[in-house]
């Protein structure tokens, strides 16, 4: 889903917001469309999942993403007329 630059200055935090931005702008990840887990992305970017918090929290701030439960975070339905 996510390919990530360890070369790049930018932060992965940041690479993994500017991502899931330009999906959601593109419609690629659908309103209401779940995103996988902290837990599960972190595991398929082989990243702390401190990160993987830290850039849904940014996300979740932006409206970008709502979260449902603990578990489960979803696109934010109003933001795919970007």
């Amino acid at each position: 889903m996510i390919n990530l630059d360890y070369q790049s200055r930018v932060p992965i935090y940041e690479q993994i917001v500017q991502t899931i931005e330009r999906y959601v702008a593109l419609g690629i990840l659908k309103p209401e469309e779940q995103i996988p887990s902290i837990r599960d992305m972190a595991a398929e970017l082989g990243i702390n999942p401190n990160t993987v918090k830290k850039a849904y929290s940014i996300l979740e701030q932006k409206g970008v993403i709502v979260t449902v439960s603990y578990t489960h975070l979803r696109a934010h339905e109003t933001l795919s007329d970007l």
